[in-house]
């Protein structure tokens, strides 16, 4: 009879064995979803200082809040010592509306912000808005940065 028992219980326990080698983790494997969190964090880091208009400015602060808007506005900057950038591309101050009208997908309805460096002479800044203003279009802004309360 001992044979019997000691057959059975070792039966039952090998079924049971089984049963738990087959039976699913309940654990959630977070180390492929850190890996990738990784990835998309060194791409941003890498990718955000590239969204920025490339002309280094020293842009005043004003009180002015933040304006909303869902397409890319097109940059003239103005730095310190009077050049002028048409988005990224320095360009002589003659040339600021024959180069706008290239570029402007909207026509005269196209978004221009003006980025003056603080330091910038403001005639230069003033020429600027000037010709863009004659030239037909309306929807001119200039930049500045938000000043910062202590």
């Amino acid at each position: 009879m001992m044979a019997i028992a000691k057959g059975r219980a070792a039966t039952s326990t090998g079924r049971r064995r089984r049963k738990n080698r087959h039976a699913p983790i309940s654990e959630i494997n977070v180390t492929p979803f850190v890996d990738v969190m990784l990835v998309l964090l060194i791409v941003f880091m890498v990718a955000a200082p590239l969204l920025t208009v490339g002309v280094p400015i020293d842009l005043p602060e004003t009180e002015a809040k933040a304006l909303n808007s869902e397409t890319q506005p097109i940059t003239i900057s103005v730095n310190e010592e009077g050049k002028v950038f048409l988005q990224e591309t320095e360009i002589p101050l003659p040339d600021v509306v024959a180069k706008l009208d290239a570029i402007a997908k909207n026509g005269y309805k196209e978004r221009i912000y003006v980025r003056g460096d603080r330091t910038a002479d403001y005639g230069t800044v003033m020429k600027v808005m000037a010709r863009v203003s004659a030239a037909g279009y309306r929807k001119i802004g200039l930049v500045t940065l938000q000043e910062q309360t202590q």
